[in-house]
Parts: structure tokens; C-alpha cells; sequence
């Protein structure tokens, strides 16, 4: 008879047989459960009903508001008062009163300057020369040459007077033609436009009856040349 071999014993058997290695698995398994179990229960639960702490709130950030302006204080002057509405009489002698201006009278108005006739340089402002054009029988043509000797766009005004005589007409060469006021003893011609700076001008007039040499001839109350 055949015999019937034993089954093998130690590493070998465990090899041999799966159920073993599976049962053994479970059991770690079901330990390590155990471990896991014991370990979540030794924490100290919140009591029921109790509320979890509240997280600190952070304080609001205020965004910086715009920057204002704030007016700087007024320099205080010399006798002036915060409350007070008008400057002192220093400041307002300095400032400009209708008397501290030369064109200004005492009563506030302004007063009329009048213009000096004669340049800076003690030249009068207008010169003139007289001159005798033509002659002929019963009368004559004179002229006044005129210059603006001054630096600034200027009238003018002619006087001439003779013995005897009578003014026909008066006329001025290549401008616009002025005011002619006659008088007994001759006439007064006011120019109708202005003289330029070195500018030159005529006057041109036909006298009947009367000498060519005038007893008077003015540009602005000023003698005339050539007499």
C-alpha cells in the first residue's frame, strides 16, 4: 500500500494555503480600526449646544479721505487788526488814493495836463518857416513849412497876421484840409490831421492886397523862421 504524505508544516504550509495570509489581513485590518477608533474618542469634544469660538473680526480699514485744503493764515501787517475791513493810513497813502495820483485833483476829479509844446531838449515841438511862393500883381502865395520835431504824432495851429489885405483861401499840400478861422488883421489855420514823428507838412495860402512880409507868424504860439 501506498502511503499517504503528511501535510507540510512551518513557511511552507502558510505558503500553500491563502485562506491564512487573508485572515491574517483582516485581523490587521480590524486592529488598526480599533487603534483609529480609540484615538478619535480621546479628543475632547465641544459640548452639544456650546457654539465654536468666534474668529477674530479684523478691524475696518478706513480709506484715506482726499486731502483738504486748509488756508494758510494772512500774514498780520503793521497796524492792521484780524476783524478790521480797511487799511491803515500808511498802506492806504501807498496803496494808491485818488489824491496820491497827479492827474487827480483834491476833489477827486481829474484835472486836465497839458501837453508841453516843446520837446525835451528845449526844441519847440513843431518848427515852421515862412516863405513866399509867388508874386504877381495884386497879391502873393506864401507857405509855412512845418516839422513834428518831437517823438510823437502831433497837431498843429498857424497864425498869421498882415497890414491890411484879405485872405482868398488856404489850403494844405497832400493831407486832409483843417479849420480856417479869419479875424481882421488875418487868419488861424487848425490842422484836420495829425503830424508823424520827423513828419513835414505845408501850408499854402493866397493873400490879395496885403505885404508878403506878415507882422506875426506862429506855429504853436511859437515865432516862425525865415521872417
Amino acid at each position: 500500500m501506498r502511503r499517504v504524505p503528511r501535510p507540510p508544516h512551518g513557511p511552507v504550509a502558510i505558503a500553500t494555503s491563502p485562506w491564512i495570509v487573508v485572515g491574517a489581513g483582516v485581523v490587521v485590518m480590524v486592529v488598526l480600526l480599533f487603534v483609529a477608533l480609540g484615538a478619535y474618542r480621546g479628543r475632547s469634544p465641544a459640548p452639544d449646544g456650546a457654539r465654536p469660538p468666534a474668529l477674530p473680526v479684523p478691524s475696518a480699514v478706513v480709506a484715506p479721505s482726499a486731502p483738504t485744503s486748509v488756508a494758510s493764515p494772512v500774514p498780520a501787517l503793521p497796524g492792521i487788526s484780524g476783524r478790521a475791513s480797511g487799511l491803515p493810513p500808511s498802506a492806504a497813502a501807498t496803496s494808491g488814493s485818488p489824491s496820491a495820483d497827479p492827474t487827480v485833483g483834491s476833489s477827486g476829479r481829474p484835472t486836465a495836463t497839458r501837453s508841453p509844446s516843446r520837446a525835451s531838449s528845449g526844441q519847440p515841438a513843431m518848427t515852421g518857416r515862412y516863405r513866399v511862393v509867388q508874386s504877381f500883381d495884386g497879391g502873393f502865395i506864401g507857405e509855412v513849412a512845418m516839422v513834428n520835431a518831437s517823438a510823437r504824432s502831433r497837431g498843429w495851429t498857424v497864425r498869421l497876421e498882415f497890414s491890411g489885405g484879405r485872405l482868398v483861401t488856404a489850403w494844405v499840400e497832400g493831407v486832409p484840409q483843417g479849420t480856417i478861422r479869419e479875424s481882421d488883421d488875418g487868419f488861424t489855420y487848425v490842422s484836420g490831421v495829425e503830424v508823424s514823428p520827423g513828419g513835414s507838412v505845408s501850408l499854402r495860402f493866397h493873400m490879395e492886397r496885403a505885404s508878403s512880409t506878415p507882422r506875426e507868424c506862429t506855429v504853436d504860439e511859437v515865432r516862425c523862421g525865415g521872417l
